[in-house]
């Protein structure tokens, strides 16, 4: 949402445009890095206390980035959304695996992906319609919306017969899902910076244009995302996992070889199509990693994710630069890299 806001922000604030663009990191940093350990607290605490304590937070720091005066109070504002943030998508992940049979676990998680896939497809036309009426209602709708959330938590779960630690997390198992999580948002899903430079440099898409090319990726997931968990129940966690590695490794290849917009917009489909089978797996795979402490494995993991979405950008564009098809094959190397750390957990169940 924010990005399509950088030219109002940057006249509300007197700001430059690196100064607003500053706010993405600002908020990402914290978000990424709690994460770490706000899956064990919140089980610790209580799911249900921790997430409605997240919502009224979030709310509270979103309105006061509405109200903002400067650039300095909304950066600090942004980093606390993020932190509140950070204690929201774990626990209610974990809370939906205890709401439905084992066998469903794959469906429900490729649902709630679809879902968020959907969010992150949406977001920036939601941010725009809202900041042509004003970006300060931009922050506040969303403030509404966290309050009205605060009032349906997840439930706790079943009693425990141990307190969840966070020693519970430090497994063989979660360290093979952090790092393939990593290696998938690297490789995959933190490509659409490069696609975008792509369709800019060598298409000459405009800023509307490479939107909606980009917007294609999200929309991908948002339509298989249930199917891919569905395939998820029925032939293995670390198989369909394996399958969506494997086309997207061949897709994002295949992304720096386009010959014109079109193919690339379709190539990028394409490897949302596969993205959403990767992560129907991935997030099955992390919820039930830690039995008795679930939301603390799932935000392990999720906490790589983002260190991956962040690392894309280093990663790849210095190899872009010096051959655009180099910075595709890179990222493509990395995708492979996500079924291969998966690949060894076949040895200990689905």
């Amino acid at each position: 949402m924010v990005a399509v806001l950088v030219p109002e922000l940057r006249e509300a604030f007197d700001a430059t445009t690196g100064a607003v663009a500053t706010s993405i990191p600002a908020y990402l940093v914290p978000f990424a890095a709690l994460q770490l350990v706000s899956g064990t607290l919140g089980e610790r605490l209580g799911r249900r206390r921790v997430v409605r304590t997240g919502y009224v937070f979030y709310a509270l720091f979103m309105a006061a980035g509405a109200l903002a005066p400067g650039i300095g109070a909304f950066l600090v504002c942004r980093a606390l959304q993020g932190t509140a943030n950070a204690f929201l998508t774990p626990l209610l992940l974990a809370g939906l695996a205890d709401e439905v049979p084992p066998r469903q676990i794959g469906r429900a998680v490729g649902t709630f992906a679809a879902v968020q896939t959907a969010a992150v497809a949406l977001a920036p036309l939601v941010g725009g319609l809202l900041g042509a009426l004003g970006w300060r209602i931009a922050f506040l709708v969303p403030a509404a919306v966290a309050a009205g959330l605060a009032l349906l938590p997840p439930g706790d779960g079943a009693p425990r017969d141990e307190v969840p630690r966070l020693r519970s997390v430090v497994t063989r198992r979660v360290g093979l899902l952090s790092a393939a999580a990593f290696a998938g948002y690297a490789g995959v899903t933190g490509v659409g910076f490069l696609v975008a430079v792509e369709a800019a440099d060598e298409f000459g898409l405009t800023s509307i244009e490479r939107g909606v090319l980009l917007a294609g990726f999200g929309i991908a997931g948002m339509l298989v995302g249930r199917a891919a968990g569905g395939a998820v129940d029925r032939f293995g966690r670390v198989p369909v996992v394996l399958l969506g590695a494997a086309i997207c490794t061949a897709l994002v290849a295949l992304l720096g070889f386009a010959p014109s917009a079109a193919w690339l917009g379709a190539l990028w489909f394409a490897t949302g199509l596969g993205s959403a089978l990767v992560w129907a797996g991935i997030n099955t795979l992390a919820v039930e990693a830690v039995p008795g402490n679930r939301a603390g494995g799932t935000s392990v993991v999720s906490a790589f994710k983002f260190a991956g979405n962040a690392a894309a950008p280093i990663l790849w564009l210095p190899l872009y630069h010096v051959d655009p098809t180099a910075g595709f094959i890179g990222a493509a190397v990395m995708a492979a890299l996500t079924g291969a750390f998966v690949a060894p957990l076949s040895r200990f169940g689905p």
